[in-house]
């Protein structure tokens, strides 16, 4: 016998008992993100390497140890790790910037990263989220939260705390981060190797390392001073304080956490993160921020623009089961050929339905309907002989016989 082929390492099948939840999540991404007028787009998964290298950095633990590459006629490719950069690729590459602003666009799929496969963390996973181009006033940062916000609670779920930051533009980080290199110079070799190599490439990221060791360093008082410094310049300042009157007029709950800082290089000003108390340690459902200079460091005018993105295989661990829908109908006839013509008819109607195929006996097929049907529809030589139908409620229990014309009026779908 040949040996069983098994999936991936951190990849996993989608069954047909658990897609329904995944269709449950889509479509309400689908009805909240066009309340906002947002518009799907769908980019491809595989995208030149130097998108993400220009994009998303290359002092990011994505780039430097996670993505999927590959060479291919001289060209080197990658699985993409997040879709920001695709979206932005496509909205330079399509001319939507000639578009009235803002152009609001939502995606969903497959995201690929080589990491360590952990609780609602796989190597191929799914995303869903949004960017909204052309808006520099923070309203747009306000709609992109609360579009977030929103779609969580259309979910059903509402044990959710915002967390904020600033970080500032370009200018006033740098000087954040001089001060930042100064007072943890002292501590550079107590730090792990992530965050060594982190000081001089990107040192903000250090204030994302989940070590213990380094957080216990990152809570010394002269380190807490300089994080909660008010760094940021008068305008960066003005941007922050105008979201939050903006949220708070939202009704908004959100607390402001000076250690968030995202995990890609593209972030500029506000930042957030949508967290949920039932996940453990790895708590974010959703993150995102700002990024007005990816359009233009991707060869696009500069375009101020916002966005978020959230986990799906994180979302659905947080939400309760639903049960598998049932079919509509499934047809009990030993008559193969009559129930065939019959299904079709129901099927024109758009009932779904199913048949048995190997003409079981009657009894086995209606054990068959009562385990995967609303109805059984019984199709006997009388119910053919008179152009009728039997049409049995199997979860009442019920059963009446009607002509063929007038089943689908009698059905309580």
């Amino acid at each position: 016998m040949a040996e069983i082929l098994k999936v991936l390492k951190g990849t996993k099948d989608i069954l047909p008992q658990d897609i329904d939840m995944w269709h449950f999540v889509e479509k309400k991404a689908d009805e909240v993100f066009s309340q906002y007028g947002f518009k799907e787009i769908r980019t491809p998964i595989i995208e030149v390497t130097e998108l993400f290298s220009r994009g998303v950095g290359d002092t990011t633990d994505i780039v430097n140890k996670e993505m999927y590459t590959f060479e291919k006629s001289d060209r080197s490719i990658t699985l993409r790790p997040e879709n920001t950069a695709g979206v932005v690729r496509s909205y330079i590459e399509n001319g939507m910037s000639r578009l009235s602003a803002p152009v609001k666009l939502w995606y969903h799929g497959p995201m690929f990263r080589y990491e360590r496969p952990q609780a609602g963390r796989q190597r191929q996973f799914h995303q869903v989220g949004v960017e909204m181009f052309g808006i520099k006033q923070p309203t747009a940062d306000a709609e992109v939260i609360l579009t977030a916000v929103n779609f969580l609670k259309s979910l059903g779920l509402n044990d959710l705390e915002v967390e904020i930051n600033s970080l500032g533009c370009p200018k006033c980080r740098e000087e954040f981060k001089t001060k930042l290199k100064s007072v943890l110079k002292p501590y550079l070799n107590e730090l792990c190797e992530d965050c060594q190599n982190r000081y001089e490439k990107n040192p903000l990221r250090l204030l994302d390392c989940k070590v213990v060791s380094c957080q216990e360093i990152f809570e010394r008082p002269e380190i807490q001073e300089v994080i909660h410094s008010d760094f940021i310049c008068d305008e960066c300042a003005e941007h922050y304080t105008e979201l939050k009157l903006y949220l708070d007029r939202m009704d908004v709950k959100y607390v402001e956490n000076k250690l968030l800082v995202r995990g890609l290089d593209y972030y500029n000003r506000t930042v957030f993160e949508i967290k949920s108390n039932n996940l453990g340690s790895q708590n974010a459902v959703a993150g995102g921020g700002r990024y007005d200079s990816l359009v233009n460091q991707l060869g696009g005018e500069p375009t101020p623009a916002i966005g978020f993105a959230m986990g799906m295989e994180r979302l659905i661990s947080l939400l309760p089961k639903k049960e598998p829908k049932k079919l509509d109908g499934y047809i009990v006839s030993n008559f193969t050929t009559d129930a065939f013509i019959f299904a079709e008819e129901l099927r024109h109607h758009g009932l779904r339905v199913e048949i048995d195929l190997t003409n079981k006996k009657f009894t086995k097929q209606l054990e068959k309907a009562s385990k995967v049907a609303k109805y059984a529809f019984i199709l006997g030589e009388d119910e053919i002989l008179k152009h009728q139908i039997s049409i049995k409620n199997l979860e009442k229990g019920t059963q009446i016989t009607v002509d063929r014309a007038n089943c689908i009026k009698m059905l309580d779908l």
